[in-house]
């Protein structure tokens, strides 16, 4: 008897560690584990900072679009890809949105489009930009809600947009916005995640929740994620930087359509060869993932 007591409590304490520490978080329905992973495959060397219109961001492209395709995540009328070119001073580039779709199950008319930019710096002086937090942290944040949703259909439509060239100006986002292949007056929010993986005071930023009132009384019942505090702000109301245009939510913004963009302070390594997948704060990561999903629900559940 006294055995099989020892026996119990090893079996309660593997079940315990394998739901907090292991695979999947069950709750979310997302892979803990697999977040990490992909920050740390799209900030490689071998994407040579993902810049807009390389190799790099190529190989990101067909990265983004093949786990889409292994996890059955359908494309958005029928094509991931949406291309596009802009210039830039006396420079031409060809950029590519990457956008996935889910129908939802009670308000499929409406659009919620969830959005981050995989595109990065490059290469600057024979040093590559590896870009961990920004972006490749919204990338994988994007795959997560992914899986969230083969276990929890949404009840509103969503688009997930893997933005391009954000870091030459919002380009990709401008140019969805602009050519959006669902009309503008079906898209009733864009959360957006840039830069969401590190921060050393366990904060996270919501910018734009007075941009609709159902984004207020969503933040103000929000149920935080143990160990992290999210914070409105950077908003224009308070004395800190104004991030409402900061990122491709500028786009919709622009256009009247509520946002709500997630976000940590700028660090150290913000725009430097050292944001690099070894930097990021893993467990503040699953937290800030878990948090922005719990916060996706409750505004899912609600009518715009």
């Amino acid at each position: 008897m006294k055995n099989f007591k020892y026996l119990s409590l090893i079996v309660c304490i593997a079940l315990f560690s394998n739901h907090f520490y292991g695979q999947e978080n069950s709750a979310y329905s997302f892979n803990s584990e697999n977040l990490l992973e992909h920050v740390k495959e799209l900030a490689s060397d071998a994407y040579e900072g993902r810049r807009t219109g390389t190799a790099g961001a190529n190989m990101a492209k067909e990265y983004i679009i093949n786990h889409l395709k292994t996890i059955e995540f359908g494309p958005l009328d029928g094509n991931y890809e949406q291309m596009f070119k802009f210039g830039k001073g006396k420079k031409t580039y060809k950029g590519v949105n990457v956008l996935g779709y889910v129908r939802g199950t009670e308000q499929p008319e409406k659009h919620i489009v969830l959005s981050a930019h995989y595109d990065h710096e490059g290469i600057k002086n024979g040093v590559i930009y590896n870009g961990a937090d920004d972006d490749a942290s919204g990338v994988s944040a994007l795959f997560a809600f992914a899986e969230y949703f083969k276990k929890h259909p949404p009840k509103h439509s969503v688009i997930l947009a893997f933005f391009d060239a954000e870091e030459l100006g919002l380009q990709g986002s401008k140019y969805y916005v602009a050519n959006p292949i669902v009309p503008l007056d079906a898209i009733v929010l864009n959360i957006n995640m840039d830069m969401v993986s590190r921060n050393v005071n366990n904060e996270l930023y919501a910018v734009g929740i007075k941009s609709h009132p159902n984004l207020e009384a969503v933040y103000k019942n929000h149920k935080i994620v143990e160990g992290l505090t999210l914070i409105a702000g950077h908003d224009g109301t308070d004395r800190k930087d104004n991030w409402t245009y900061s990122s491709d939510h500028a786009s919709f913004a622009k256009v009247k359509i509520p946002f709500v963009y997630f976000g940590v302070e700028d660090h150290e390594d913000y725009h430097k060869p050292t944001d690099d997948y070894e930097n990021i704060h893993p467990v503040f990561y699953k937290n800030a993932v878990e948090s922005i999903i719990r916060f996706f629900e409750k505004i899912d559940k609600m009518t715009f």
